[in-house]
């Protein structure tokens, strides 16, 4: 399924991560408008991430990042454990969860993960690294939302 490009000619984004989580994230989560329509809700448990570049195309030039919506996949109804395997191969944690601020006040956390090919515990890793954003308010501080923004890297893109 071709997208039509929704965005002008020349249009890059390269939004900060407080953007992302106090616009973009909190803005999806309380069902408001957002003001252009640059990222799109995928299933990420669905699609591999070779897949997920061309649904989440912008404009016409190439790109090494991609954001998208998802919905967090539980691994047990009524756990707190995520799923986050696909057909062929699973993404893991990589690291600590790290703060996103604003303001000197903590609005979320960004988890990286790294996709392996193949099944636990023999997984291959490969290139293909993303980060994943969730809000954190007061009235949430211990629960993880179920609506997650994630941003994927192409490649080699960014190091951590």
């Amino acid at each position: 399924m071709e997208m039509e490009s929704c965005v002008p000619p020349g249009f890059r984004f390269h939004p900060t991560e407080e953007e992302l989580m106090g616009y973009y994230l909190k803005r999806k989560i309380n069902s408001l408008k957002i003001d252009l329509d640059v990222i799109v809700d995928i299933d990420l448990y669905r699609i591999e991430p070779w897949d997920i570049q061309d649904r989440c195309r912008l404009g016409y030039e190439e790109q090494s990042e991609w954001y998208f919506f998802s919905h967090k996949d539980k691994k047990y109804p009524p756990g707190m454990r995520t799923n986050r395997a696909t057909a062929a191969g699973f993404w893991k944690a990589t690291g600590r969860d790290k703060a996103v601020l604003s303001k000197n006040r903590i609005i979320g956390m960004r988890k990286t993960l790294v996709f392996y090919k193949g099944h636990t515990p023999n997984g291959r890793k490969s290139d293909w690294i993303m980060q994943e954003y969730r809000l954190q308010t007061s009235e949430q501080a211990s629960s993880i939302n179920d609506l997650q923004l994630q941003q994927m890297f192409s490649s080699f893109f960014f190091f951590f």
